[in-house]
């Protein structure tokens, strides 16, 4: 089955079939079943889809198919309806993990907005496991790099290997591609995880402060160092220094950085006392330090002594394979974040994303990712042009099949609204029979809310 499903289990036909009509009504795919055995056919570890059943049944009641379908799979919701004198049994199957139950008689409403609840919890369970099957191992490696291509593989190969190593590491990278994600996992992967992770940007510090920043001053060592202060060198001893957009660093600024490096020491602002210190070196670049350094633009001994290990990251433009599974990775990550639902990921729209050229990378799929979870459906609309990409959009006709089954099923959505819902003036005035408009409405995908006199449209 393709579709979220109800499994419809009761012995009683007229009951069984009023309760489906009313679910199909509302918008739901329903297998209405009238024998227990027969739903356990259904059910499977990826069945997506809520059983929902009687408990008085001959021969195997619904206490005993919940329990049956918790041994295929114990993440199934169960929804289960009860007489009167049922509820303490059906109180007593919540407790052993089913989802809820609804007392007879009920509306239809009811147990729609439950079954509801129950679809989503379903697809969010099933969302989960295929993630987490994607992802792979649980070490956390596999979560902050995402992807299957033979490049980031070889890049998560490289970290393991260098994690639990002292070797200073120099990372290239064009922006957003996720050169301090490297950064943190060279660091969280090894050996020095309980100390500190200290991220500067070289980009970032003004000129006049970056050496106090970097080495700390002692009192009185210039106008307004009123107080000794530990700069962010001594502050990461024990731990990892990563210093971002390193090419931005002043030339002056480059030679202490140079003599900390090799001698593993600082000496404070105002101070002749060498402090020595334990700490790994990370830089990260996103242009070409060879040619800089041949420019006069960075000093040459600094770039060799980085340049001793180097990882380069690829452009998300050369690893497309992984744009998918990093697209979901980021949307769910976005929908924890704004506690919303995920919408539905269409062909169309994941086509578009891979055809795009990503000049900002990880960074720039972040921004669709979380736009796409709010609904700002402009994030990314076919034929719209994306960064860096020209449009290529072609129009396009459909057959004459498709068009006049749009405008039928306009004519429809427009009589329901009119009639507020109703269906009785609706199939009166569309001169067609009640299952007629019932069958069209079901292959529409065009739903009824009573409760709020509106058509709702499935995706």
């Amino acid at each position: 089955m393709n579709k979220a499903t109800i499994l419809l289990v009761d012995d009683d036909q007229d009951m069984r079939e009023a309760l489906a009509e009313g679910l199909e009504l509302a918008g739901f795919t329903v297998v209405a079943l009238d024998r227990p055995e027969k739903a356990l056919d259904y059910i499977s570890y990826e069945f997506d889809g809520v059983l929902v059943s009687d408990i008085r049944m001959p021969k195997m009641d619904g206490f005993e198919l919940m329990r049956a379908a918790f041994e295929i799979d114990a993440a199934l919701p169960v929804v289960l309806m009860t007489g009167h004198g049922d509820v303490p049994l059906a109180v007593e199957a919540m407790r052993k993990g089913a989802y809820d139950f609804q007392e007879k008689p009920f509306s239809i409403n009811n147990l729609s907005a439950i079954v509801k609840r129950a679809l989503e919890k379903r697809r969010l369970t099933l969302e989960n496991r295929v993630l987490r099957e994607e992802l792979g191992d649980h070490s956390g490696l596999e979560q902050r790099l995402v992807g299957k291509s033979p490049a980031i593989e070889h890049l998560r190969d490289m970290i393991r290997t260098l994690a639990d190593t002292d070797a200073d590491v120099l990372i290239l990278g064009e922006t957003g591609a996720g050169k301090e994600v490297v950064a943190r996992a060279l660091h969280d992967e090894g050996m020095r995880k309980d100390k500190p992770f200290v991220a500067l940007n070289c980009g970032a510090l003004p000129a006049e402060i970056i050496e106090s920043e970097l080495f700390g001053h002692e009192r009185g060592a210039f106008t307004g160092a009123s107080n000794q202060r530990i700069g962010k060198l001594e502050h990461a001893h024990g731990g990892t220094v990563f210093l971002d957009e390193i090419e931005s660093m002043p030339l002056e600024l480059q030679v202490k950085l140079l003599r900390v490096i090799e001698n593993r020491s600082i000496e404070r602002l105002g101070s002749n006392r060498a402090i020595e210190l334990d700490l790994r070196f990370i830089a990260a670049t996103k242009d070409d330090l060879s040619a800089m350094s041949d420019q006069g633009l960075f000093r040459k001994d600094l770039y060799y002594r980085l340049n001793v290990i180097t990882l380069s990251l690829p452009p998300l433009r050369e690893r497309r394979e992984d744009i998918p599974l990093l697209f979901l990775h980021l949307a769910r990550s976005a929908r924890a974040r704004y506690r919303r639902d995920l919408p539905e990921v269409t062909a169309q729209f994941m086509q578009e994303l891979m055809q795009k050229e990503w000049p900002g990378n990880v960074r720039e799929l972040r921004n669709v990712a979380d736009r796409f979870v709010l609904g700002l459906e402009g994030a990314l609309k076919p034929g719209e042009k994306g960064e860096g990409q020209q449009s290529s959009a072609m129009p396009c006709s459909k057959p004459l099949a498709e068009q006049i089954a749009d405008y039928e099923r306009h004519l429809i959505v427009q009589s329901l609204q009119q009639n507020e819902g109703k269906l009785k003036p609706t199939y009166e005035a569309l001169q067609l029979s009640r299952k007629s408009l019932y069958e069209k409405m079901k292959k529409y995908g065009l739903s009824v809310d009573k409760e709020e006199s509106s058509v709702e449209i499935s995706p």
